[in-house]
């Protein structure tokens, strides 16, 4: 059976050394590299092409949910399975909308963890369980209006996007479609949140905290 081939991404040199060990010894993880930043974990993802990368989302420059956006851009079959102290059911919505597929807290067992990478190995979404039922009850109550404006998960990936940057052109050839489609997720983005210009654009990423300043 081939090893799921994982990149590890935190700016701690301890907690990615315990992670190396206890994922080596269950005998079918190969970590095939280590990231201290989010630059450097989308430039490792790029070159080493992992399965999958647990990634923390507090890191030095780039940070890990901008980092997560453009893996899940550059890369989208690679699995990315957050792990992270923030426990607040808003972080989760954000780090699924950018195209987690498991949301993990470092203070869960050993066990959490791996049967986190299990889940996701095989196709499935996973997040920690005490924090999942806080985060579908608050997406419950939660007003379709609020924190997205009503974007659908594509909207949302694009919105992050254009916020870090990124032209039209770099979209369409990052998401593989047309520049045209980009241009009519641009404006209907726009239109749904009310905004004019791409400052606008910006300062509600911020604020809603789809990027990281």
């Amino acid at each position: 059976m081939t090893s799921l081939r994982i990149l590890l991404a935190d700016d701690h040199t301890v907690l990615r050394s315990g992670l190396r060990h206890m994922l080596a010894a269950q005998g079918s993880f190969d970590v095939v590299g280590e990231a201290a930043n989010g630059l450097e974990a989308i430039e490792k993802a790029r070159t080493l092409k992992p399965d999958l990368v647990l990634l923390d989302l507090s890191m030095p420059g780039v940070g890990g949910l901008d980092a997560l956006v453009r893996i899940h851009a550059e890369l989208p079959w690679v699995k990315v399975v957050v792990l992270t102290m923030h426990d607040d059911p808003g972080y989760v919505r954000h780090a699924l909308a950018a195209g987690a597929v498991g949301y993990v807290l470092k203070t869960a067992a050993d066990e959490e963890l791996l049967k986190a990478i299990r889940v996701v190995a095989e196709g499935g979404t996973y997040v920690y369980p005490t924090l999942a039922t806080r985060y579908f009850q608050a997406e419950s109550e939660r007003p379709s209006s609020e924190g997205d404006g009503g974007l659908s998960q594509r909207e949302t990936q694009v919105l992050q996007l254009l916020a870090l940057g990124y032209t039209n052109q770099q979209i369409a050839e990052q998401l593989v479609v047309g520049v045209r489609t980009v241009e009519t997720y641009r404006k209907r983005i726009m239109d749904k949140l009310n905004l004019r210009t791409r400052s606008e654009l910006v300062r509600y990423a911020l604020a809603h905290h789809l990027i990281e300043e």
